[in-house]
């Protein structure tokens, strides 16, 4: 397996891969991949089995420390020169799981921000999958104010 930042090629398959992942209320659409990945292809990190996306973190960096409902939806506001790398996204084929793939991601996406000198990473994530990002150092500050998908989220942040 190998891991990729995205191109504008890979549209098709990161739309597929979330559309496999997330309720219709919470993932992503094509028109919204279509900005992120015109706005920062270098924050999609995508891991790929021979020619199949099986997982995939996208996000944007910034100086704001809060991860807002508003940044899923406005790409301009990624800023190359952010402290904090945001995570959008964390998604694995449902063919693929509970093999590390999402590990594996996770693992590169942290080693990049440290190289970049970012101060940490923000996502949000539902109270099921809180023990798994606590493994990488993440620690929950509780219920975001998000109310992406009418979802309830729980902010998780990795300070270096």
């Amino acid at each position: 397996m190998t891991i990729t930042h995205a191109t504008i090629t890979d549209l098709t398959a990161i739309t597929a891969l979330e559309a496999a992942c997330f309720p219709p209320a919470e993932a992503a659409t094509r028109e919204a991949f279509h900005a992120r990945l015109l706005a920062f292809p270098e924050h999609f990190w995508l891991l790929w089995d021979a020619e199949t996306l099986v997982s995939m973190i996208n996000g944007m960096t910034t100086n704001n420390s809060l991860l807002t409902d508003e940044m899923y939806e406005k790409p301009s506001m990624h800023d190359e020169a952010g402290a904090w790398q945001m995570i959008f996204g964390v998604v694995t084929s449902p063919e693929y799981q509970k093999r590390g793939c999402a590990m594996k991601l996770m693992e590169r996406v942290i080693s990049d921000a440290k190289q970049q000198g970012r101060k940490g990473l923000v996502l949000t994530c539902k109270e099921k999958l809180i023990s798994f990002y606590e493994q990488f150092g993440f620690v929950s500050e509780g219920v975001s104010e998000s109310v992406h998908g009418g979802a309830v989220w729980y902010v998780m942040r990795l300070t270096f």
